[in-house]
């Protein structure tokens, strides 16, 4: 059986590779995190964009984490235009993860030609 997450981690998917399909890689991000948000607008998916988080430290707030996406109050997402994804930007999602108390993310990274190399899924329990 699909979770609701499932279901919105594909809408999440099908708005990205529609923003890529049109303006394809080479843009900075925060072109395409405008770009996103145009799509996901125009689909009826709701989202919260550049959503502060909380940092806490042993139950004290010690810093603010921004992330670019939060769609349907279920899935974090943080895109990216970077020639490969590295370990810091899983860490990041698994670190914004925890700090929501959200369950999934996804990293897009647009900066490919073929918008499936550019995605990974990220699931805590």
């Amino acid at each position: 059986m699909r979770s609701n997450t499932d279901s919105v981690t594909d809408k999440i998917i099908d708005a990205a590779v529609e923003v890529h399909r049109i303006l394809g890689p080479g843009f900075l991000e925060s072109v395409y995190e405008s770009a996103l948000a145009v799509e996901l607008t125009s689909r009826q998916i709701p989202f919260v964009r550049q959503t502060a988080l909380s940092v806490l430290y042993k139950g004290t707030q010690v810093g603010r984490a921004r992330v670019d996406f939060i769609v349907a109050e279920a899935v974090i997402v943080e895109l990216k235009a970077v020639e490969h994804f590295a370990g810091i930007h899983t860490a990041q999602g698994i670190s914004y993860l925890r700090a929501s108390n959200l369950r999934v993310a996804l990293l897009i990274n647009f900066n490919v030609q073929r918008l499936e190399n550019g995605l990974k899924r990220i699931v805590i329990d």
